[in-house]
């Protein structure tokens, strides 16, 4: 019955955006509610989570999303993201792209979020796209593919992390693996499965598109890169820098409070966007107001990206209040399957009824950690197929499908032929490659 409910809520989620064109914001608000009461949550406690939906969504992602915006239309606007197409188009070739993009991903996945990691190469991808006429998805999802893998199944990230705790597995080993089972994931879902694509015709938005300048009027490409992968950078040291600590050789955290505080994304991100307005602003001769005046359309380009992703959190807080999620899951842990293909099964649907990856593959821990320590399995394989199912069919209830969905400008129904296709291929591809390494180590 949980899952009949929250069946029917995706449904009319999609119905009343897409046939009633009701904005999806005040769509995911008005479903939230209907699902609440379905579900069964006490009336007096709807509004709260609905609040706290929103306020934790926000409060994760407003700073990342917004300083990534500003620095994405300074790079763009500064002709910097045209310079570094050049440089990819260079070094790959036009033939290959989609290769370069999915290997740029994944070198930027590794040490980013998500979402951080997205905003910064999506105006390196639209001026791919702009300048050599290349279809939007067959650049853009290998690029989505790769580092969506690093976020499900690599350390530092933080669910991979935290089930390496959990499972009681060996990090460096997680991390083998996961890098073995990754490489054909991304392959196969990122510039295999985009040659598909071509057909869908996505019109990114127009606010990180610009007019080509001329080759004078370019920034060189060592300022070009560095600026626009400076996030990158920082986060990649700070996190090299904690995992050498002593505490952390010992399991514990780094000793250093200045070190947390300097690898948070959001500190991170606003460290960049202070050297980019000195490196791409006034260092090429513009006034602090004239850069500033760039942010504020910055701003204005993903004001409705952020009331979207917001809608999104306040659905995915009433279906974790309302327990659905766990009920799910312990009627699918009697099966009697393989573990590694339970823990996936387990941590697919949950990621199905809930939307975050994170949610999903920690929820997903907790029911299956009696399983691991009963013995039988690898705990560092157990490890990545829970990453693997935290990746599986992401549609309507995830806030990266969304953004996926706006910054590429595309229907609800290419989305789902794209990205939750693209994710799903990764998902299935990472179980795969784990039951395989299960049968050789």
């Amino acid at each position: 019955m949980p899952l009949a409910i929250v069946a029917i809520a995706i449904i009319t989620l999609v119905a009343l955006v897409v046939w009633a064109k009701v904005h999806p914001f005040l769509a995911f608000v008005l479903v939230s509610a209907g699902a609440a009461f379905a579900l069964g949550m006490p009336a007096g406690d709807i509004a709260g989570a609905i609040r706290k939906g929103v306020g934790d969504i926000l409060g994760s992602l407003t700073i990342v999303i917004v300083t990534g915006a500003m620095l994405g239309k300074l790079v763009v606007e500064s002709g910097a993201a045209q310079r570094i197409a050049s440089v990819l188009v260079k070094a790959f070739g036009e033939r290959r792209m989609a290769w370069a993009m999915a290997i740029t991903g994944f070198i930027v996945g590794i040490p980013l979020f998500y979402g951080v990691g997205f905003v910064l190469l999506v105006p390196i991808i639209f001026a791919v796209i702009a300048q050599y006429r290349l279809p939007a998805l067959v650049v853009g999802v290998p690029a989505c593919a790769a580092m969506s893998v690093a976020h499900g199944l690599l350390p530092p990230h933080p669910a991979p992390t935290a089930l390496v705790a959990t499972f009681n597995a060996n990090l460096g080993l997680t991390l083998i693996y996961g890098l073995i089972v990754a490489v054909p994931a991304i392959i196969l879902a990122g510039p295999v499965f985009a040659r598909t694509l071509s057909g869908i015709q996505a019109r990114p938005l127009p606010g990180f598109a610009a007019e080509p300048k001329p080759e004078s009027e370019l920034p060189g490409a060592f300022i070009s890169i560095v600026t626009a992968l400076l996030p990158a950078v920082l986060l990649l040291l700070t996190t090299v820098r904690g995992f050498m600590s002593p505490a952390a050789a010992q399991g514990g955290v780094p000793e250093s409070g200045l070190l947390r505080f300097l690898s948070d994304p959001d500190v991170v991100m606003i460290i960049a966007l202070v050297f980019a307005t000195a490196s791409l602003g006034l260092a090429r001769g513009r006034s602090l107001p004239s850069v500033m005046n760039t942010f504020g359309s910055a701003i204005n380009d993903v004001a409705s990206i952020l009331l979207v992703i917001a809608g999104s959190g306040a659905f995915k807080e009433v279906l974790i209040k309302s327990g659905v999620n766990a009920q799910i899951a312990q009627a699918l842990q009697g099966l009697s399957v393989d573990p590694l293909l339970l823990a996936w099964i387990v941590t697919a649907v949950i990621r199905v009824c809930v939307g975050s990856a994170t949610v999903a593959g920690l929820t997903a821990a907790g029911i299956l950690a009696p399983v691991v320590t009963g013995g039988g399995v690898d705990q560092n394989l157990m490890v990545l197929s829970i990453g693997a199912g935290s990746l599986f069919c992401s549609h309507v209830n995830d806030s990266a499908f969304w953004m996926f969905k706006e910054y590429f400008n595309i229907s609800i129904a290419e989305t789902l032929k794209s990205w939750t296709v693209m994710e799903s291929i990764v998902s299935v591809v990472g179980l795969l490659g784990v039951l395989v390494l299960a049968r050789i180590i």
